[in-house]
């Protein structure tokens, strides 16, 4: 299925977004990597709905706002382009600094979200249970921690041009601002995450180095309309790693969440 790559001015923002698809509108926000281009899943999620992939501001191809400084002005930017877009009923799913984004969007307004996925989200804290510290890790390290399949791991291309070494460079710079202090969380989420009201499936790798598994167990307890599934032999990016798998959950969570 064919998908467009358009640019759009939001909240006095330019960004770049893919989109392709037809029937209920899914919201995916990305990763730390970012979202530069159309992957396997996108795909295969796009046969059953209207896909959105924003890149974050100060990510990829689009702008960097004054405004930026955390990820609850990304959470207020993403209810804006909801609206820019006049869409009701959103399928919302994150992955990783997405899934933070999406948690504390949900925090702020359910209104017109019909269903939240969270793909091994950072955002909160889990008190003995420590995150891997991507800020410390080499880019080989890196891409070896992410993955529980070494063969995927060591398949990852490295950039094939200096526009692709200086985007890298600057979705790492921006996760490192959102995300540097305190660590990939923000200490007062946990508080709010029971006014999630919508339903809600928490997917998590079990071989997860980033953010242990052991975090989808405190986030399923914290909101109260939610369930966990953890995918066996996988690492923090189970959209990438198990692909197919992946949507089969998530398209089966969809479809029991439009009933």
């Amino acid at each position: 299925m064919v998908h467009q790559d358009s640019f759009e001015m939001v909240a006095g923002c330019r960004i770049r977004v893919m989109r392709g698809g037809k029937g209920e509108p899914l919201l995916f926000l990305h990763g730390s990597a970012g979202a530069s281009k159309w992957l396997p899943f996108m795909e295969m999620l796009s046969e059953k709905y209207d896909v959105i992939v924003p890149e974050h501001p100060g990510f990829g191809a689009s702008d960097t706002p004054e405004w930026l400084d955390n990820v609850g002005d990304l959470a207020f930017f993403y209810l804006d382009l909801i609206d820019h877009y006049g869409l009701d009923n959103v399928h919302l799913v994150g992955t990783s600094i997405g899934g933070w984004i999406a948690a504390e969007l949900a925090t702020r307004s359910c209104e017109k979200i019909k269903s939240l996925t969270l793909v091994a989200p950072a955002g909160i804290s889990v008190s003995g249970v420590r995150k891997g510290d991507m800020f410390m890790w080499s880019p080989e390290e890196l891409a070896q921690n992410l993955f529980h399949n070494q063969a995927i791991a060591a398949a990852m291309p490295p950039p094939a041009s200096e526009e692709e070494v200086l985007v890298l460079l600057k979705n790492r710079l921006m996760t490192a601002k959102l995300g540097w202090s305190p660590r990939l969380h923000n200490p007062h989420l946990r508080k709010w995450l029971h006014r999630i009201d919508v339903p809600t499936l928490i997917l998590w790798g079990d071989d997860d180095k980033l953010i242990p598994a052991a975090y989808g167990s405190a986030y399923r307890d914290l909101i109260p309309t939610s369930s966990l599934e953890v995918i066996p032999e996988c690492g923090h990016l189970p959209h990438v790693e198990k692909a197919q798998e992946f949507t089969s959950k998530v398209v089966n969570f969809l479809e029991g969440a439009a009933r």
